[in-house]
Formats: C-alpha cells, structure tokens, sequence
C-alpha cells in the first residue's frame, strides 16, 4: 500500500515533519510518499493562502502515480473536495480525520491551532462536519513557521491553550490543529493524560483502512469527475481532460 502525503504549501520541512509523523503509524507494508507544492505560500494562514495554495496542491494530485490514497497535509483541509474530484483514489483531510478520531475517545474535545484567523476557519469546519457541539476551537496565537523554530516560545503558547482547554471547556481530549504540530502529540499527551490527537496520525491510519476495504470516492454526484472544458491564462495548465 502506498500513501502519498501532500503538503499544500511549499515549505519542505514541514512535508518532512508530516512524514514522519505518518511513518511512526503506518502498518508495515505501507509505504509512505510525499510531495510538497511547486507553487504557491510557504505557511497556509487563512483563506488568502488558501486559496493560492490549490493550483500547488491540486498539480501534485494530478501528477501521482502508483498511489492507494492521499492525505492533503493541511489542518484547513485545503483543496480537500476538489482533490476528491480529481482523484481516482481516497483523499483524506487532516482536520475531518482528526475530530472523527477524537469523537472515539471523548465527549468534549478542543482543537488547539495557530492563528485567529485559523480559528475561525476551523470553527466553521466543525460545525460542516457535524461537530459543532462537541468542539470548541483555540488559537494560540503561533505563525506556522514559528513551529520550525524552537526557540520561538510556541511550544509554550501551545501549553497555555491545551490547559484553558482542559481548565475552561471540560475538554477530553485535545485536537493539534496545524500540521506542524505533527511531532507534539505524544509527548504532549504524556505530559496532559488525556488524548491529543494529530491529523497526520489519524489520517493515515484511516486511509489505510479504505483501502484495505477496497473502498475509494465516489463518482456519483458531488465527487464526480471534472467535465473536459476550456480553462484560459495561467490556469490553461489545470483545463480538466475527462480524467
């Protein structure tokens, strides 16, 4: 089986971190892949890089060969429907695994990200996939790229949250809303004793039970291949051909 880790920005060293956060869980015979984004932002903060960040994405979906399902690198779940629509195999997104995950475990759980901007978006993610009553969101006020630096005080900031969380919303368990956080899990979780769950982890353990089922997207309706048509200037490149 072989899982292909997308990162949506074009920052490498957080597609290493993602990878190897993915490779600690991964079953045996899975074989862990990556691609990191030949265009758009170096760190996915809000619906602007969002956004930039699709023509990267999407370019690497396209390109992929050999691959049993994808996990799109992004706690945002950016590009996570229209990788869905182009893809032939299981695409999973970071934040929709990981509250499903967390919904196992816990009644109540908090999902602790960088920014505010962040937070709103995720907010809104929440309720889409039907668990807006149960999670509350946290930003803790960290630029993504402060998360490659150790001495930037985000593994400080980051504390301070997950304690609000466990102190003011009777949190269970604690969801690390940025990929760069992928590396945090165990050890946080050691030091809290309650859950924290990683996106990175929870998505590919359950890829690889799609594909272990023999199931992938469906091709009926909302996930249904893009239509052959005309796409004009710099998006010529993306024109879908009837995949």
């Amino acid at each position: 089986m072989r899982i292909l880790i997308v990162n949506p920005n074009t920052t490498r060293s957080m597609t290493d971190k993602a990878a190897e956060a993915a490779r600690a869980v991964a079953n045996p015979g899975t074989e862990i892949v990556t691609a990191t984004a030949r265009m758009g932002p170096a760190s996915i903060e809000g619906h602007y890089d969002g956004a930039l960040a699709l023509p990267g994405l999407l370019s690497e979906i396209a390109a992929a060969e050999g691959i049993d399902a994808a996990v799109i690198a992004c706690f945002d779940d950016t590009g996570l429907d229209a990788a869905r629509a182009l893809a032939k195999f299981p695409v999973l997104g970071l934040c929709e695994s990981a509250l499903v995950t967390a919904s196992f475990l816990a009644q109540r759980f908090t999902v602790v990200t960088t920014l505010e901007r962040s937070r709103i978006l995720l907010e809104n993610l929440t309720r889409h996939y039907g668990f807006g009553g149960r999670a509350r969101v946290r930003a803790a006020d960290i630029p993504v790229l402060e998360l490659e630096d150790v001495a930037s005080g985000a593994l400080g900031k980051l504390r301070r949250q997950i304690e609000l969380a466990l102190a003011e919303d009777s949190a269970e368990a604690i969801v690390l809303g940025c990929a760069g956080m992928a590396d945090l899990a165990f050890a946080l979780q050691q030091e809290y004793g309650v859950p924290v769950i990683d996106g990175v982890s929870a998505a590919v353990k359950q890829a690889e039970a799609l594909v272990a089922q023999r199931l992938t997207t469906s091709k009926r309706g909302s996930y249904v291949t893009p239509f052959a048509k005309t796409y004009s200037g710099a998006m010529a490149e993306f024109s879908p051909g009837g995949r």
